[in-house]
């Protein structure tokens, strides 16, 4: 019985495509920001075409322009609170500019399951007397920068250098008398939000699926 022929090497330009293909199809909708850090970070580990055509097996062959589009969520170009709490979470799609208002109240953006028009997008949030806690996932460029007068911003969470063109989030946070936390969550971490926050501050085991 013949021996099976070695595996096929990948090569540069064939990650390099199989990335394009995966921020094309995450603009479609049809992967989120966390599914497509994580894809990206495998693509560019693959060593053969094998590999390199799992990474994409689930998706609709050829580019997306020639498939079938998918159903488009409306893009979310305002968020705010006042007096109040909310969520903001689940499969939503981030506009490429973005503006989040907070007074008086507290907010949670829920960034693992958002999608986003091509490879980055930006936030800016607005908070007075308020809080806003921010849910991004590992393996995602975020550059979070901002002015805090008489309140705090903080980062959290591994901060290892993403993959080459990982997806960029920018989150500018302007505060006054107030608050904001950004919290980068492992990939396939669950719970409450209470519970997420515990796990960066203190890592455990949380369930996942």
């Amino acid at each position: 019985m013949s021996a099976e022929p070695p595996a096929v090497r990948a090569s540069d330009a064939e990650r390099e495509h199989t990335v394009e293909l995966l921020r094309a199809h995450a603009g479609e909708g049809r992967l989120t920001l966390e599914e497509l850090a994580q894809r990206i970070d495998t693509a560019y580990a693959c060593r053969t075409r094998d590999e390199l055509e799992r990474v994409t097996a689930d998706l609709p062959a050829g580019t997306p322009s020639a498939a079938t589009p998918s159903p488009r969520r409306r893009v979310t170009r305002f968020t705010g609170v006042a007096f109040g709490d909310m969520q903001r979470k689940g499969r939503w799609r981030v506009a490429a500019r973005s503006r989040l208002v907070v007074a008086f109240g507290n907010a949670d953006i829920d960034l693992r399951d958002a999608q986003i028009e091509g490879n980055e997008a930006t936030i800016t949030a607005f908070i007075a007397f308020g809080n806003a806690d921010f849910y991004v996932p590992e393996g995602v460029d975020v550059d979070h920068g901002g002015l805090a007068v008489f309140g705090a911003r903080g980062d959290h969470g591994s901060d290892a250098a993403p993959s080459p063109d990982a997806p960029l989030l920018r989150i500018r946070v302007y505060t006054m008398f107030g608050n904001s936390d950004l919290w980068r969550i492992p990939a396939g971490v669950k719970g409450t939000y209470r519970e997420l926050i515990r796990s960066v501050r203190a890592p455990r085991k949380l369930g996942a699926g």
